[in-house]
């Protein structure tokens, strides 16, 4: 009885998917902003290069994007979600419980997170440690004692006197970002493990603080569209934007990158790993749908060719930092074999 209710349970599974397939012709991609225009640019050559229909792609954040793909399959669900940090234990799990079984991760290259601000303004040269003190909710008493307080700093000179005596405003994305979540994960826990005080907290106590930002305007969430934290930028010199390395590259007529613990973010020093605040990249593809929507087998071949993701592809020429040579041979095997994630670990 239990093999003929399995037997059953697969067949309907079945069906489904292939109604979908009849319902949608066409690549449905979700998720990270920092990974749309690498993914854009991929979809656009791919629908010119072959038979099949150009992929439809929303910018919904790393965040939204993953909660969307492990809703389920079908064609309501999209085939791939593009992320700006590692899939989490927890959407994962989402993912199993509601039969997205068969996830393929695909790690494509890296970014770094600029803080930037207009050209026309002076360039900045702080710390991860300065990062931390302008932007998180509770920083260390000033006055010396061991006691943490709400964030008092109001002017960047409050700081660190190299810095300009202008108010802290800094423009970045939501808690439901990939470069949100890489920011805290990189900047402002690299900075907070400065102090010996934030440093002897408990794990989860430790957290709270290095990762929680203040909410008293300084740090204003600008929403995912990273082209409209630039517009911002050009319109008040005194304000800071956080976003991914390839924005900066793309508006460099507009923007500058800050000096963060003595690198500039540019393809150099993200490369090298000399800048701190950098991070790999990712899409996962609903191997479930592979074979069904049409053209996902062609759209990971497009993507993974050395004409593509190469050191000297076109997707380095949008600000990509490529993996190397064996990374690359690795993760390429793996997506042609469309080798399923077992596990987080």
């Amino acid at each position: 009885m239990n093999r003929l209710s399995s037997a059953i349970s697969v067949a309907v599974l079945s069906v489904g998917i292939s109604t979908s397939a009849v319902a949608r012709d066409y690549i449905s991609i979700v998720g990270s902003s920092t990974v749309y225009p690498f993914a854009t640019v991929v979809a656009e050559r791919f629908g010119k290069v072959t038979n099949f229909k150009t992929p439809k792609i929303e910018s919904t954040g790393s965040g939204g994007g993953l909660k969307l793909f492990c809703s389920g399959i079908g064609v309501d669900t999209p085939d791939i979600t593009n992320s700006s940090r590692r899939i989490k234990q927890s959407e994962f799990d989402m993912c199993q419980q509601n039969g997205v079984t068969d996830v393929v991760e695909v790690l494509i290259g890296f970014d770094g997170i600029a803080i930037a601000n207009s050209i026309d303004a002076e360039q900045f040269n702080m710390s991860t440690k300065d990062l931390f003190l302008a932007l998180a909710a509770e920083v260390p008493n000033p006055d010396g004692s061991d006691t943490l307080v709400p964030n008092p700093y109001k002017v960047w000179s409050e700081i660190n006197p190299d810095l300009p005596e202008i108010d802290i405003e800094v423009m970045g994305p939501p808690p439901t970002s990939g470069t949100r979540d890489a920011f805290v994960e990189l900047a402002m826990e690299g900075g907070c493990n400065n102090f010996d005080l934030i440093k002897g907290l408990d794990k989860d106590e430790h957290k709270r603080v290095c990762h929680t930002m203040r909410e008293d305007g300084a740090y204003v969430e600008a929403g995912e569209n990273d082209n409209l934290i630039v517009q911002k930028l050009e319109a008040n010199p005194d304000a800071l934007g956080i976003f991914g390395f390839s924005f900066l590259e793309q508006n460099d007529d507009k923007v500058q990158s800050s000096v963060i613990d003595g690198f500039e973010a540019d393809f150099d020093s993200i490369a090298d790993g000399d800048y701190a605040i950098s991070r790999p990249l990712y899409f996962y593809v609903k191997a479930q749908h592979a074979g069904t929507v049409p053209g996902i087998n062609e759209y990971l071949a497009e993507f993974t060719k050395e004409s593509a993701w190469g050191d000297d592809g076109y997707l380095a020429d949008k600000g990509m930092i490529p993996l190397d040579e064996d990374a690359r041979e690795s993760v390429g095997e793996a997506v042609r074999s469309l080798t399923v994630l077992e596990a987080i670990e």
